[in-house]
C-alpha cells in the first residue's frame, strides 16, 4: 500500500522522502520512483530518538513537509487470551502511538508549507470491532478518534488532516494473516487493491475532509451495525462463517497467483522476487 501511494504521488510531481524500518527497502523504493530526487530513509517508528533524527534530517534537506502520510500498521493472528503482554504493547505502540508522535514532531515542518496536509491510513476496523483481533481494533479505534480530533485542532492553524478507512486490502500483511488463519471477519468480500486505497487518499488532497472511505456502501453498513452494538454477539457467528468462506477463496486466489502454497494442512506464503 505504501509503495502504491509513493508511486502515485511521485507520478504527480511530488518529491518524496520514503521511510521504512528497512533502509535498503526504503532506498530501493525511492530509487524506483518516477521523477527523481527522492530519498529513502530507514527509521524504526517505535524509537522516538530515531524519529526525531529522521524529522531533523528532513528539515535540513527540505525545510518543510507539504504532505505527511502516516501509513504504518501490524496485526497478529494470535488470539487475545494467549498473546504475550509485550506483543500487545508493541502493536498498540506501532499502530496508534507512532503516527501520533510522528505527526506531532512534523508539525513545525508542516507549518513551513503553504498548504500542509496530513493523510493517515486508519481502517474500517476503527469503526467496527473485529472480535478476532481486539488489539488491532483498539489501536484503530484510538487512531481514528485521535485523527478526527487532530483534524479539528490543527485546522485553525492551517494544517488539514484526514484519514482513509479501508477494509481488507490485498497486501502482504493481509496475505500473511490469511495463511496464519487470522481475522476471518474481514473477508466478507473480495479484498480491494492498494490502488483503491490510493484513490481515496488522493481524494483527501483534492477535497479536504476528515475521513474518506474506499467503499462507501461498506462503511455505511458497519456504522449502521454500531448503532445496535448489543446485537453483535448474535451477528458475529454469521459474519464469521461468511468470512471463513471468503478467506478460503482468497487463499485459493493467492495459490493461483503463485503467492501462496499449501503443504499438508498448512498454508505458507511464496515470497515475490
Amino acid at each position: 500500500m505504501g509503495s502504491a501511494l509513493c508511486d502515485r504521488f511521485a507520478s504527480g510531481g511530488a518529491r518524496l522522502v520514503v521511510v521504512d524500518i528497512d533502509e535498503v527497502r526504503a532506498r530501493r523504493t525511492a530509487d524506483g520512483l518516477p521523477g527523481g530526487g527522492h530519498t529513502g530513509l530507514g527509521c524504526d517508528l517505535l524509537d522516538r530518538a530515531a524519529v526525531e533524527r529522521m524529522v531533523d534530517r528532513v528539515a535540513v534537506t527540505h525545510g518543510r513537509i507539504d504532505v505527511l502520510v502516516n501509513n504504518v500498521g501490524m496485526t497478529s493472528a494470535e488470539r487475545f487470551d494467549v498473546r504475550s503482554v509485550e506483543s500487545i504493547e508493541r502493536e498498540i505502540d506501532l499502530n496508534l502511538l507512532s503516527p501520533l508522535v510522528t505527526t506531532r514532531l512534523a508539525v513545525p515542518l508542516l507549518k513551513a508549507s503553504g498548504d500542509p496536509r496530513v493523510v493517515t491510513t486508519v481502517s474500517l476496523g476503527g469503526i467496527f470491532p473485529l472480535g478476532e483481533t481486539p488489539i488491532y481494533t483498539a489501536s484503530k479505534f484510538g487512531l481514528r478518534g485521535a485523527m478526527l480530533a487532530i483534524g479539528l485542532a490543527l485546522r485553525s492553524k492551517g494544517i488539514r488532516a484526514g484519514s482513509v478507512l479501508p477494509s481488507a486490502t490485498d497486501t502482504r500483511m493481509l496475505r500473511q494473516e490469511a495463511v496464519d488463519g487470522g481475522n476471518s471477519l474481514q473477508f466478507q468480500d473480495r479484498p480491494q487493491q492498494p490502488a483503491d486505497v490510493v484513490r481515496a487518499a488522493v481524494s483527501l488532497l483534492d477535497r479536504p475532509r476528515l475521513e474518506a472511505y474506499v467503499k462507501p456502501g461498506e462503511s455505511r453498513f458497519v456504522r449502521l451495525a454500531m448503532l445496535v452494538p448489543n446485537l453483535l454477539p448474535r451477528l458475529f457467528p454469521l459474519f464469521r462463517k461468511r468470512g471463513e468462506r471468503g478467506m478460503a477463496r482468497y487463499l485459493e486466489d493467492l495459490r493461483r497467483r503463485g503467492l501462496a502454497r499449501r503443504t499438508g494442512d498448512r498454508w505458507e506464503l511464496v515470497e515475490e522476487a
